[in-house]
């Protein structure tokens, strides 16, 4: 008996210690990183280079390079800060450039789709593009942002050939997108790879690199790697201390995979005192549901939506907004709303299904299945889009259908809300 004992202490001291070593997110780590916070260097050089350039700006005698480098530092504030009112400056300097200089430079209209891009303006930054090649821009700038609107546009065949002209060079911009494009076509393992390479090659940019680890570390989370996820985000916050997207991503690993939403929360409530885009206040409704605190759920997700549908951000936000609308807050005429208008910004396969999924939610189930025949079936989604359609489809009554949909978002487990996540895992097991 004593063998016993002894074994059945070893196996618990194992598995203690098990449990120790599964936790991601330690709470030292996330003290530590709240209390030791410091803008970094390029912060503080960007800021410099503002005031700098902002200074050279003649207002009676106007031009481009002054205007442009400020204009340039006003989108790295809103990389790092996210106050969409720093694009917006940067898109009036641009259109002051082309009134000085009659509409005649094609980089000006590159600059003013890159920002269109930003604001998810995805029809606008294709007609800006196509005037700035009318005018004249150069072949790799050309590729690459051609790649970057068919992408965004639904366009994958337009957008495959752009990539093989650019898979000629074979650097940080190829390799970025390859990881894309590899992405929408669910293979996983190519993806991570290629954001890695990019990584690799972006060394010499904290910036870059940061910005291709912080992808590779969402692609980990997409294949359910999570430790790996983890480990990228704060190899991504030691280079960048102001990348508030990994610091969000450890608060989601913290959520979903240490059940630690207390640690979430407070990850989250940081990154809102330093970030003024809505995303921590999403962040926030998700950790309440997971959670089980309705009225803070509700709470955070009326929070986020006010603060979403700002006419400032435009349809920025109506992936998550939609989310919203057809669950918590049970509005599903404003959520059918918001998908409709976001098809005349860009009709793909996954808009389509938002779509398609709030017609459903609205009681307009053959309306919602003729857009999914015409526009869904058959075309790649992503795990927010198959959960939608496995739901609708089990409304109605295509049984075989939506289990085929609930197993494939079970392989994207946690890109999915609290609760989407355990419903995908109790229709799989039907």
């Amino acid at each position: 008996m004593k063998y016993l004992y002894a074994a059945l202490l070893v196996s618990f001291l194992f598995a203690s210690c098990k449990r120790e070593k599964a936790i991601l997110v330690e709470k030292t780590y996330v003290d530590s990183l709240i209390t030791h916070y410091t803008l970094p260097r390029q912060v503080r050089d960007n800021q410099t280079d503002m005031v700098f350039w902002k200074n050279r700006i003649l207002p009676n005698n106007p031009g481009q390079a002054s205007e442009s480098r400020y204009d340039s530092t006003l989108i790295t504030r809103f990389h790092e800060f996210g106050d969409i009112q720093d694009v917006k400056a940067a898109e009036a300097v641009e259109k002051g450039i082309n009134k000085t200089y009659n509409n005649s430079l094609g980089g000006t209209f590159v600059s003013l789709a890159a920002m269109g891009m930003l604001q998810h303006h995805f029809a606008q930054a294709d007609t800006l593009l196509q005037i700035a090649k009318k005018k004249g821009i150069e072949t790799f700038t050309a590729n690459t942002m051609s790649f970057d609107v068919d992408f965004e546009l639904g366009r994958y065949s337009e957008a495959e050939h752009y990539l093989k002209l650019l898979s000629k060079q074979k650097d940080y911009s190829y390799y970025f997108r390859r990881s894309k494009f590899d992405h929408l076509n669910a293979n996983i393992d190519s993806a991570i790879a290629n954001m890695m390479k990019a990584a690799e090659l972006g060394k010499e940019s904290p910036y870059l690199e940061g910005v291709a680890l912080s992808n590779a570390g969402d692609l980990y989370i997409h294949s359910g790697d999570l430790e790996k996820a983890a480990e990228l985000y704060k190899k991504c916050i030691q280079l960048n201390s102001v990348d508030f997207h990994s610091m969000m991503g450890l608060g989601w690993i913290a959520l979903v995979h240490d059940k630690n939403d207390v640690l979430a929360q407070r990850i989250y409530q940081f990154v809102q005192t330093k970030n003024k885009l809505p995303d921590p206040l999403f962040k926030l409704y998700q950790m309440a549901q997971q959670r089980g605190d309705k009225a803070l759920e509700k709470d955070y997700a009326t929070q986020f939506v006010k603060a979403a549908t700002d006419t400032v951000y435009g349809q920025m936000y109506n992936k998550y907004v939609i989310e919203i609308y057809t669950g918590i807050l049970n509005q599903p005429a404003k959520a059918e709303y918001l998908a409709k208008n976001e098809l005349n910004n860009r009709s793909t396969p996954q808009t389509y299904a938002w779509y398609a999924y709030t017609l459903f939610v609205n009681g307009k189930k053959d309306d919602a299945y003729k857009v999914f025949e015409g526009h869904v079936s058959g075309e790649p989604l992503e795990g927010l889009e198959l959960y939608y359609m496995g739901k609708m489809m089990k409304g109605l009554g295509k049984g075989y259908n939506a289990q085929e949909f609930f197993k494939a978002a079970d392989k994207n487990l946690y890109d999915l809300s609290p609760e989407m996540q355990k419903d995908v895992q109790a229709n799989s097991e039907e």
